[in-house]
């Protein structure tokens, strides 16, 4: 059995930046057809175009914001008209705002809650007519959906609501032999932690067992296996990739 290969094709939300970017580049190099999008980093779409074009294959990078519901029907019927199938779906692109609960307006909670939560609502809706017995859906969440986070209710609360949301889903999609799974990653080096003081890093490095933040190869190897026939029989259930917090 294979991770992927040069017959699937792959889509991840929020590919351009972090652990989404890392997942991108490891689906290409493992031989998959790749669709990402942005929301607003135009430069970091084009560096990214410009590494897949160095690895090879097929591959497209294009604009869509997966808070609004336009975006994800134009972004899936773009995948319908280059490629015609999807075999998975990583749901990556989030939002976060850290606002103590009694500032926190309505139009962030929104917001929030209409990137992280509904809009991977609305891209497995759109993309099961690509999908065949076989797909794969992973749902990338957060440690933070369990452990909860100050400051960040909306964030934690839309994260957790990932977790239900595929527990449903699993069962639903199941009889059509789809699998839908969490993927909630804890604390990961990316651009967001590399100018974290040393005090808050020593902390998080306390809080795992492995005494260290984890990679963005690790969280993305990760995904690739919940993508592959490898985790065949896993559905519904929430990976936590977070070192033994």
């Amino acid at each position: 059995m294979q991770l992927t290969g040069n017959d699937k094709t792959y889509l991840v939300t929020g590919g351009t930046r972090g652990i989404g970017r890392t997942m991108v580049l490891e689906l290409a190099r493992a031989g998959a057809r790749v669709v990402t999008c942005y929301r607003r980093d135009a430069e970091a779409a084009a560096t990214l175009s410009r590494e897949l074009k160095a690895i090879g294959g097929t591959h497209h990078v294009t604009q869509a914001d997966v808070g609004q519901p336009d975006d994800i029907a134009r972004l899936v019927d773009d995948v319908a008209e280059r490629f015609g199938r999807l075999d998975g779906i990583v749901s990556n692109a989030g939002q976060i705002t850290h606002t103590p609960v009694e500032d926190l307006s309505f139009e962030q909670w929104s917001e929030v809650i209409a990137t992280n939560l509904t809009g991977p609502f609305l891209l497995v809706q759109h993309s099961l007519r690509l999908m065949e017995r076989g797909a794969s859906i992973v749902l990338v969440g957060s440690r933070v959906a369990q452990a909860g986070l100050a400051g960040a209710t909306a964030y934690t609360a839309s994260k957790a609501g990932l977790a239900g949301l595929t527990r449903s889903l699993c069962k639903e999609l199941g009889p059509r032999g789809i699998r839908v799974n969490v993927l909630a990653p804890g604390v990961i080096e990316t651009e967001a932690t590399a100018g974290m003081a040393a005090e808050k890093r020593h902390r998080y490095e306390q809080m795992a067992a492995l005494r260290r933040l984890g990679s963005a190869e690790e969280v993305a190897h990760t995904a690739l296996f919940l993508l592959s026939d490898l985790a065949g029989f896993i559905t519904g259930e929430t990976i936590n990739v977070d070192g033994g917090v």
